[in-house]
């Protein structure tokens, strides 16, 4: 064995002696639950793919991941730019201050900023006996606005006013649908093929969240939670059987829902041909794509959109990345969009290194729900996608919206920590033993010490 291998071998005993005892790692290994044979083929075929050894973790900022940090920092302080220079002109006419938004956004980024990172040092464990709670909170306050006790905007009850701030309960609920899928899925094991404990509970749950989101209405929120619903229970192992029965059980639902009401009918029929519908439906969709058009390559500048004069509606709230685009350019908007593929890559390979079910979960979770929303966000400003209530994340305006993704993000972050499984299954086991092998040969070769 080569000094290499061996200082190798005594790092991840130790390390692996230090976070469970022998007792927890024998029941990890006994665990029959299915979960860890998907995820062990994704993670195998991971390293395989990037070539890296199973104890190599990214450079970390205070222990968590460092890119992540790095790209979320950037990323918020980016939103409160664009945010200023997408608001002044309506922040002017409005409140005759023309930094007003830019002065409520940057409060919620000096107040989200040190939360993420508080959070990032909390153990995600400590976390866990609070989910019901969350979960309950959250429940009732989008149980409130579902029964129209909320403010209303645009034709929707989804805030309720806290004082000076304006808190959307149907954001906070998704974040706590992450914690409670992650909490529930890791508990049920092998159990969670069974469509009466692994799947029925579960899909009824979120079967009332939908239905209390479209009594908001918020269609977009309520298509959120179905889509994070079916991606943590496909990752946990459920049959794909009983995911195309319930797809195949909502599409009817989903088609009711669309053509009942008449402004989402004419959204859809606004999405299909939007300058066709440009005096209506289309207006938004039209205006925004006039603004990437406007943009070019490199941008007309910061500061200089002439869409915000009060031609795109919403510019510093869901239309935020057309006015990225005209001011940027192309540049400006793939930067911003690499940006957010960073973070759902990091969050996903802080997915397969989670040492334990529950973290694995998490890391899906609210890495998707990142995703998610950004690709939503965008794909409706350039007009792949029917217009919805979906803001970007760490760039649009609102305070709710900002704070929520900070805290999630504070969690993933701390799931990104450094640390070792408890247990390693045997297709991992068998692909770190191999890929030292290979190191030990190379160093050989090269004339190290054995």
């Amino acid at each position: 064995m080569t000094l290499f291998a061996a200082n190798e071998s005594s790092r991840y005993g130790e390390n692996r002696r230090r976070t469970a005892s022998p007792e927890t790692a024998a029941e990890e290994a006994a665990k029959p639950a299915p979960i860890r044979g998907r995820l062990a083929a994704w993670r195998l075929a991971l390293l395989r793919a990037v070539g890296q050894d199973i104890g190599q973790y990214p450079k970390t900022i205070g222990g968590a991941d460092g890119v992540m940090l790095a790209v979320l920092v950037a990323l918020i302080a980016f939103g409160v730019v664009m945010v200023y220079s997408a608001s002044a002109v309506l922040a002017y006419r409005n409140f005759d201050n023309g930094q007003y938004y830019l002065i409520r956004q940057g409060i919620f980024a000096l107040v989200g900023l040190p939360m993420m990172v508080v959070l990032a040092r909390i153990d995600y464990h400590r976390l866990r006996p609070l989910t019901y709670w969350v979960f309950a909170v959250s429940l009732v306050l989008l149980l409130v606005t579902a029964l129209g006790h909320g403010k209303s905007a645009g034709g929707a009850a989804r805030w309720i006013r806290v004082g000076s701030v304006h808190v959307q309960p149907a954001e906070i609920m998704k974040v706590a649908m992450v914690f409670w899928l992650a909490h529930s899925l890791s508990k049920k094991a092998d159990r969670i093929r069974s469509f009466s404990v692994g799947f029925l509970p579960h899909v009824l749950m979120c079967g009332l969240l939908v239905y209390l989101c479209m009594k908001q209405p918020d269609f977009g929120s309520a298509v959120m939670i179905g889509m994070l619903t079916v991606v943590l229970l496909f990752t946990a192992g459920a049959r794909v059987g009983y995911l195309i029965l319930g797809a195949l059980i909502a599409m009817p639902a989903v088609y009711y829902a669309i053509v009942n009401k008449s402004y989402r009918l004419n959204r859809w029929l606004a999405y299909l041909d939007p300058f066709a519908h440009r005096d209506g439906a289309g207006y938004q969709i039209a205006e925004s794509l006039m603004s990437f058009g406007a943009g070019g390559v490199t941008g007309v500048g910061i500061g200089d959109s002439r869409q915000k004069l009060f031609f795109l509606p919403e510019a510093h709230t869901d239309f935020i990345s057309a006015i990225v685009a005209e001011e940027l350019g192309l540049i400006g908007l793939t930067m911003l969009i690499i940006a957010y593929v960073v973070i759902v890559h990091r969050g996903i390979v802080a997915a397969f290194r989670a040492p334990d079910d529950y973290g694995t979960y998490l890391a899906v979770g609210i890495s998707l729900f990142i995703g998610l929303q950004a690709f939503t966000n965008l794909a409706v400003a350039v007009g792949l996608l029917p217009t919805k209530g979906l803001v970007l994340p760490f760039m649009s305006y609102g305070g709710s919206s900002l704070l929520v993704n900070c805290a999630a993000m504070g969690v993933l972050l701390n799931v990104s920590r450094p640390r070792e499984l408890t247990a390693l299954p045997p297709a991992l086991e068998e692909s770190r033993d191999k890929k030292r092998a290979r190191q030990n040969n190379k160093l050989v070769q090269a004339g190290g010490i054995a």
